[in-house]
């Protein structure tokens, strides 16, 4: 092939950057300000993460998330070595010891928060063991004490500082979460599509409070001569209100009220509306609504639960691969050069119906056959042993 057939030389250089004012999605923005979150709820909202923690005290967010969660914290982990030479073996063992001391399951759980937000961070809390870097502790901070710069690089926001201070080099371990791009630090959590719903559910719920209490109590009515004082017009009010607990109403005499209803059709009930915002809320949060909601056919239920295992090995791999990326990297570098950095995993088994198995191991039974004891553990757990059957 002639040289002038070559194709042209890879560029190096990032062209379509979010600096230098050349993402046109975002606001004029200068090398002195901060990036801000892109989600258009927080744009409307006053662009503050504290309006998405009142988010998660709605009672099914808290209890559909929670779900979420330990789904994942109650899944076995482990560290596998990097490669099999003895250094990447030590560092895998190093780092096993490690998260075992320092809480590996309540570190993921609060770092599983990120989901929600859109973006977690923590600080490693490094300390030397005699020629060793060891971590005492992983502390997960609150998201909004931080914002990124114009490079994506993350800063701690301060009271004297609001561009924030420049955090150190592997210091922090964080990632974002559910953004359709990389352009995003902030990503976008599941508190955005909450938001509506929970907004929704809570002014029905206080519509709903409002009309028990007006079916429980009618609202009081007094009647006062039209030539009556201010006074006796404030005497009146005041005895209708220590007989009701609510409200009262006053009008003069020959003065008429009516309340005037809108005609309507089939049956109207705040329960409904509340029951269709917490399903959406557990679609959000668990991309179905069968293991928080007891309705369905027993096929329809399987199908959701292998949904919602998915869910759930997508967010443990989000952890986990993040962490071996950046802290379990971090660690082996400085003390054990050369080595392979280990990986965590976590193992997030599916929930099989064992019934059709049993049925057929017992038809194969009845036929002759008898099952190992090396089979009845592999396939129905641990605890059996040899028994006198018939």
């Amino acid at each position: 092939m002639s040289s002038s057939a070559l194709p042209p030389p890879p560029s190096c250089r990032e062209v379509a950057a979010t600096r230098d004012g050349r993402d046109i999605t975002r606001d004029y923005w200068s090398a002195l300000e901060l990036l801000l979150p892109q989600d258009s709820v927080l744009q409307e909202r006053g662009g503050n993460y504290a309006l998405y923690e009142e988010v998660l005290r709605d009672d099914q967010v808290a209890s559909t998330f929670q779900q979420r969660r330990l789904a994942v914290t109650s899944a076995e982990w482990g560290v596998r070595p990097g490669g099999p030479d003895r250094q990447s073996r030590k560092a895998a063992d190093q780092l096993q010891a490690i998260l075992e001391i320092i809480g590996w399951d309540g570190i993921t759980e609060k770092m599983l928060y990120g989901v929600f937000f859109g973006y977690a961070v923590a600080e490693c809390l490094w300390e030397r063991d005699g020629g060793t870097i060891t971590l005492s502790a992983i502390k997960v901070r609150k998201q909004r004490r931080f914002a990124f710069d114009e490079q994506g690089k993350l800063r701690l926001l301060l009271r004297d500082n609001p561009r924030g201070e420049k955090v150190p080099e592997r210091k922090f371990w964080h990632f974002c979460a559910g953004s359709d791009h990389d352009d995003e630090p902030y990503g976008l959590g599941l508190a955005h599509w909450l938001y509506w719903p929970v907004y929704f559910k809570r002014n029905g719920i206080k519509l709903w409070l409002i009309f028990m209490d007006k079916f429980g109590m009618p609202t009081a009515k007094g009647i006062y001569p039209v030539n009556a004082t201010e006074e006796e017009k404030r005497r009146l009010l005041s005895a209708l209100r220590a007989i009701q607990t609510d409200s009262g109403i006053i009008i003069p005499e020959g003065m008429q009220i009516e309340l005037i209803e809108a005609a309507r059709g089939g049956e109207v009930r705040y329960e409904t509306f509340v029951d269709r915002m917490n399903a959406a809320i557990a679609k959000v949060v668990l991309s179905q609504t069968l293991t928080t909601d007891a309705s369905g056919g027993l096929y329809k239920a399987d199908v959701q639960k292998s949904v919602r295992n998915e869910v759930v090995r997508a967010d443990a791999d989000l952890v986990c691969d993040t962490f071996n990326r950046s802290v379990a990297r971090w660690l082996t570098e400085w003390n054990y050069p050369g080595a392979k950095p280990p990986q965590v995993w976590r193992r997030v088994r599916e929930e099989t119906d064992l019934r059709p198995q049993a049925q057929r191991d017992q038809i194969l039974f009845s036929m002759g056959f008898r099952p190992s004891l090396e089979y009845v553990r592999e396939t129905y757990g641990s605890g059996w042993s040899e028994g006198n059957g018939g």
